[in-house]
């Protein structure tokens, strides 16, 4: 399928902005309006790839309207175990935070987002289990100053992925392709297919 070279210049732009080293991990979220918004937020802030973490919940049905196609352009990776999904991460050099409440959590801000960097979000209700933040390398909190003790997990997303965009543009890492030009390459023509 040929595409017009305005439409090649905007994947190639996009690619070159791509942050491989970053990723969310969305534990049994099962709202398809989160999932999308969620997805959103990746997108926006250059993620690559998003891990899905499915043990209790189904995946959800994402519409295309809901996510504004954001789920197209994002690679995906399912996991069955959080052991599993720690280790693929842990060997492709990640550090796992887990958002969570409590004392053993370190404010967002604290977190070293330039450097490989997995975020686990939780399912709506019970948020990140308790073997996901007990695994994960630190635990992180979002500082809340009112009467709340948590955002919804769309906005929890949103919130942190900013702060690893923050840090990141801080240290020019938007500045470079992230990706081998024969990666780049084989995502363009995979995008060109889509």
């Amino acid at each position: 399928m040929a595409i017009t070279e305005r439409r090649e210049r905007k994947f190639r732009d996009v690619i070159a902005r791509r942050q491989p080293d970053l990723t969310v991990v969305m534990e049994n979220i099962h709202d398809p309006h989160n999932v999308s918004a969620v997805l959103r937020s990746c997108d926006a802030v250059g993620v690559y790839r998003v891990e899905l973490l499915y043990t209790y919940e189904k995946l959800p049905r994402i519409g295309k309207k809901s996510s504004s196609s954001a789920n197209k352009w994002l690679d995906r990776r399912a996991h069955r175990s959080v052991d599993d999904c720690y280790a693929v991460l842990r060997s492709e050099g990640f550090r796992i935070y887990a958002t969570t409440l409590g004392d053993k959590a370190i404010p967002l801000h604290e977190a070293d987002f330039a450097s490989p960097s997995a975020i686990v979000l939780g399912n709506e209700h019970r948020g990140v289990s308790d073997e996901a933040a007990e695994k994960a390398d630190a635990r992180l909190i979002i500082p809340m100053m009112g009467m709340v003790q948590s955002l919804n997990v769309s906005v929890a997303a949103a919130v942190t992925l900013y702060e690893a965009l923050r840090q990141r543009l801080a240290c020019g890492r938007y500045g470079r392709l992230s990706f081998g030009e024969t990666e780049a390459a084989a995502i363009l023509a995979d995008w060109v297919r889509r």
